[in-house]
């Protein structure tokens, strides 16, 4: 989009897509009343140059989702006959526009849950990715995310600034639904709230993160646990979490299956290289339990054997490849702005634009050529 507005300042707009607007729109839930929505939410208090929602929701997809900063939108607005404003107006409607857009980023959501629900068990993965703002070296935003395994699609989005940490707690949890995470989700307060859910849990585990008991109370040692553990077959372990602050212990099974003498030392090295970097150094019962892989999980064993939970676990690189596909689709690896408000709905609008492609690309697919 560099070519859009020449030197002249005259903007090209013959080859910029206007035909699918009305299609796009049309993916929308039916449910979802984007005039009623965006008054309610103080997106379109007073439309006086832009009278129409979705005349709102076409500019913040011009600006968030095509490359065009606020001075191309105004252009490209008026070239349409949309609106006429300047970039100031536009930045200023942009940035109360982030409360709509989550609310029609749940009415998207809230369609798929009705048709994700189905009898058994659901595997489901939760993960969370960051952002950063221009001049940022670390995590400005953050995005937790909830992806369905049966249809390979996001079911829940929620955005946060970096103080939001990962858990299992943020996330509502269904019956008899197994939901996968990474270590950073091994936290005792967020098991709990899946197994008040009465959903199940199943997660890669650090060796401190987690103090675990046998299933008599006695404290458990996952190191002598790891010295019975061969080199090619999973071993399981009936434990406890153990109680603190009110969370009782929580029943569960330790399933462990150790690395080959080669992903070991590369797993060891890398830590090595890690430490060395930050000037620290590294326990070694953490150079000790990098030989090992360690899944904890609350699943009956009738539902999944041992074998089958480490099988299941390695599902979890599907949401990578979902966060890998926004981030070099979308514009999402940085914001581009470091305004909080209109990050914001930069943000949001990609997101909900990243809903509409997946439901666009599955309607695609099922239609036979």
């Amino acid at each position: 989009m560099n070519d859009v507005i020449p030197e002249n300042g005259i903007m090209e707009t013959d080859n910029f897509p206007n035909n699918e607007w009305k299609f796009l729109l049309a993916m929308l839930p039916k449910s979802l009343d984007l005039a009623q929505t965006a008054r309610q939410s103080g997106a379109l208090i007073l439309p006086r140059v832009i009278r129409e929602a979705e005349t709102l929701l076409r500019l913040i997809f011009a600006y968030a989702c095509c490359g065009f900063s606020l001075q191309q939108v105004s252009f490209w607005a008026a070239s349409q006959d949309l609106a006429r404003l300047s970039k100031v107006a536009l930045r200023k409607r942009f940035q109360r526009s982030a409360l709509w857009l989550e609310v029609l980023l749940k009415g998207v959501l809230a369609e798929r849950a009705g048709c994700l629900v189905t009898e058994g068990i659901r595997l489901r993965l939760l993960d969370a990715t960051t952002m950063s703002i221009p001049g940022s070296q670390g995590t400005d935003w953050r995005l937790h995310v909830g992806f369905d395994l049966g249809s390979l699609s996001f079911d829940s989005l929620e955005l946060t600034g970096s103080e939001a940490g990962e858990t299992y707690s943020r996330f509502t949890v269904q019956s008899k639904e197994v939901v996968i995470a990474d270590r950073g989700y091994a936290h005792r307060a967020g098991l709990w709230s899946v197994v008040q859910s009465d959903g199940y849990f199943l997660l890669r585990l650090n060796w401190q993160n987690v103090p675990l008991q046998s299933s008599q109370g006695e404290p458990f040692d996952l190191f002598e646990a790891f010295r019975q553990v061969g080199q090619e077959e999973a071993i399981e372990f009936s434990v406890q979490t153990a109680p603190t602050r009110g969370i009782p212990a929580i029943p569960a099974r330790l399933v462990v299956r150790s690395k080959s003498p080669e992903v070991t030392a590369e797993c060891q090295r890398k830590l090595l290289k890690e430490a060395k970097k930050k000037g620290r150094t590294v326990d070694p019962r953490t150079l000790k339990a990098a030989g090992y892989f360690f899944v904890l999980t609350s699943v009956p064993a009738e539902d999944l054997t041992a074998t089958q939970v480490l099988e299941t676990y390695r599902f979890r690189w599907q949401i990578e490849m979902a966060f890998k596909r926004l981030k070099e689709i979308l514009p999402l690896r940085r914001v581009p702005v470091k305004d909080p408000d209109l990050a914001k709905t930069y943000l949001l609008a990609n997101l909900l634009a990243a809903l509409l492609t997946e439901d666009l690309a599955r309607d695609f697919l099922a239609f036979s050529p």
